[in-house]
């Protein structure tokens, strides 16, 4: 326990009276020991925070051949330079009406908004309820003047919107090459 020590000395002096002095010593073991209990009690009762990530899940090796995509259900989405998003909605790349057909919007809110129109439109193509997002299939693609946070940006967006069914492909045809032009060139 906490102890005051006191030791006294007695002096003589000329008038006869003593003088005490008296010198404190404080035992301060108690306190560091209630110290260390705290910040171990603190350490154990903190929830640390936990890292977030984005959840994909990939398909099966060797499954290359998947099912075709019919136009009107799909919305593809090419990442551009300076967040800028460029898409297909309802339209194949390949498609003679592609070129007129193709938009631009950004990476956040305007994302959002076609994505939320377009799974309407394929609600309402296919008679399915406004909240089934089964049914439109969204196809990411990065081109060359693409970021990385332009990626995360998108996929993102995807989490936000529930999207279920979309896809992220690493390669542009030379149908998209074309539909894209001068766009996606790299500024050297």
């Amino acid at each position: 326990m906490a102890a005051i020590e006191v030791a006294g000395n007695a002096h003589g002096t000329g008038s006869g009276r003593m003088r005490t002095r008296i010198s404190t010593r404080i035992d301060m073991t108690p306190m560091v020991d209630l110290g260390f209990l705290l910040i171990t009690f603190f350490m154990l009762a903190t929830t640390m925070s936990k890292p977030t990530s984005i959840s994909a899940f990939f398909p099966a090796k060797g499954n290359e051949d998947g099912l075709p995509i019919k136009g009107s259900g799909a919305l593809t989405i090419f990442l551009g330079s300076h967040d800028q998003v460029y898409y297909l909605d309802g339209i194949a790349p390949n498609d003679e009406k592609a070129l007129t057909s193709l938009k631009t919007t950004d990476a956040g809110i305007g994302l959002r908004n076609v994505i939320f129109a377009a799974h309407k439109r394929i609600s309402t193509l296919e008679g399915r309820p406004s909240d089934d997002r089964n049914a439109l299939v969204i196809v990411i693609k990065p081109t060359a003047v693409s970021t990385y946070k332009n990626m995360v940006d998108v996929m993102d967006e995807m989490a936000i919107t529930k999207s279920r069914r979309y896809a992220l492909v690493d390669y542009l045809t030379d149908a998209e090459k074309e539909l894209l032009g001068d766009r996606i060139e790299e500024k050297k």
